[in-house]
């Protein structure tokens, strides 16, 4: 990896590491997702980097991909999830942590034994280790402490503008014989007392580009263009574009997901409805050498 990547890589994770501090310290209980998010991502943009993806900030069973919308009235309480990500030059880091929001020993449990499965796993991260073997060790611990990790979500690898590039590093002993070599990756433990599984809930508002395919509608083809050159293949969400275009912009999206130019995401919930913690770091993995980006 060229010497300049490398640095970019590094720096996106001290912002990351920087951006969380400021988040822990921002969030109180009651207070609106909407300014939530909006604080973090331009924290993110006032220490240099850009949002790799829009702040997740997902309550309880909501395990991944609730942002806010513009008129989004919620507020902070239970299990908040804050998952958050930077990026320089498209240079990513990725990170997360739980907070519980309303003094409830459940919730402190659920962040504890989550903090543990990662840093556990972190402990046997290096170069040519089984992917099986870090989900393997995250399984033991969640287990450990009478919970389940989440069997269908997964850390990932990272690659420039790419968010989940490759490969996937599981929650659980896969039996897979793939290993991680020299590159970025993202560990993220989730964990629950519930049965361990996610399924896809309501629409979240998070967006990918699939094609770039021209279309018909000026305004669509306007929208398309602006995500093309300010977001290429990162995530990105409908806050963001009605805050730069107003509300045309949401007949834009739904015209642009219609015609296949994007994906939405939904949003990620625990089977059984059982309250969900996560903690995640960016690992940067060289032949000698393991550098936890985000820490």
């Amino acid at each position: 990896m060229e010497k300049s990547n490398k640095e970019k890589i590094i720096q996106a994770g001290k912002i990351a590491k920087k951006v969380v501090s400021f988040a822990k310290n921002l969030i109180k209980p009651g207070m609106p997702l909407l300014e939530i998010a909006e604080k973090i991502e331009q924290q993110i943009k006032d220490l240099g980097g850009e949002p790799a993806f829009p702040v997740n900030l997902s309550i309880n069973e909501i395990a991944a991909h609730y942002t806010p919308n513009n008129e989004d009235t919620t507020t902070a309480t239970g299990l908040l999830k804050v998952d958050l990500g930077v990026h320089i030059d498209g240079w990513i880091a990725d990170t997360a942590f739980s907070l519980d929001l309303e003094g409830n020993i459940e919730n402190k449990s659920l962040i504890d034994t989550a903090e543990n499965c990662l840093k556990n796993a972190l402990k046997l991260v290096k170069e040519n280790i089984k992917a099986s073997e870090i989900g393997k060790e995250i399984y033991r611990t969640a287990i450990s402490n009478n919970m389940n990790p989440i069997v269908n979500l997964s850390g990932h690898e990272i690659d420039r503008y790419d968010l989940h590039a490759g490969i996937s590093i599981p929650n659980i002993d896969d039996k897979k014989d793939i290993k991680l070599h020299e590159g970025v990756f993202a560990i993220e433990p989730f964990v629950t007392f519930g049965n361990g599984r996610v399924h896809d809930g309501k629409a979240s508002g998070i967006y990918t580009l699939l094609d770039s395919k021209n279309v018909r509608s000026p305004t669509a083809r306007e929208i398309l263009t602006h995500i093309i050159d300010e977001y290429g293949n990162l995530p990105f969400c409908e806050r963001w574009l009605v805050k730069e275009f107003g509300a045309k912009a949401k007949l834009a999206l739904r015209e642009l997901t219609m015609q296949g130019n994007l994906h939405q995401y939904p949003q990620l919930i625990e089977d059984s409805r059982r309250k969900v913690a996560q903690a995640e770091h960016t690992i940067l993995i060289q032949k000698d050498d393991v550098i936890v980006t985000t820490e």
